[in-house]
């Protein structure tokens, strides 16, 4: 049963940006069969990195857990690009791997991560409810504060073998 995602977005007032450009060389999103893998994301918007630092120091909580939604909507609009240009193909989000620039004494990884994994779940319902990683790293790109990949179950293109 395909839902209407792309209407629940619209319902939630959430715009996706465009998807961002890959930094370095490597593709942004990659589908193999009925998986999108998506590269991992920096809390890009509007073309400027929104937060920097390290949680546990020059980075607040909340700082994180707002990085790690802009995370999310940045890896959601890589998969509607996979996808045609809709999220209606999307049966579930399945994996997500947040790394957090943190303090070697910080424990907060998992909360900061949240603010991508609510995200799917206030999109995707139980269907954005997925297995996760999080951990804490000594440095990002560009001193992001966090990166987050995902893969997501997608329902077969039209007409695709």
């Amino acid at each position: 049963m395909i839902e209407d995602f792309d209407g629940r977005l619209a319902r939630l007032g959430v715009q996706l940006p465009q998807a961002p450009k890959p930094l370095y060389n490597y593709v942004p999103a990659l589908v193999s069969g009925n998986q999108v893998h998506v590269a991992g994301q920096l809390s890009f918007e509007n073309g400027a990195l929104r937060h920097r630092g390290k949680l546990g120091d020059d980075a607040t909580l909340d700082a994180a857990r707002d990085a790690a939604r802009l995370c999310g909507l940045n890896i959601l609009a890589h998969v509607r690009n996979a996808c045609g240009g809709t999220l209606n193909r999307v049966t579930h989000c399945l994996r997500m791997t947040g790394y957090v620039n943190s303090t070697p004494d910080c424990t907060d990884q998992p909360a900061a991560m949240d603010g991508c994994s609510d995200l799917m779940v206030d999109i995707f319902g139980e269907r954005g409810r997925h297995v996760r990683t999080c951990v804490g790293v000594a440095a990002l790109p560009l001193n992001g504060v966090i990166v987050v990949e995902a893969v997501f179950e997608v329902e077969p293109a039209v007409g695709a073998r």
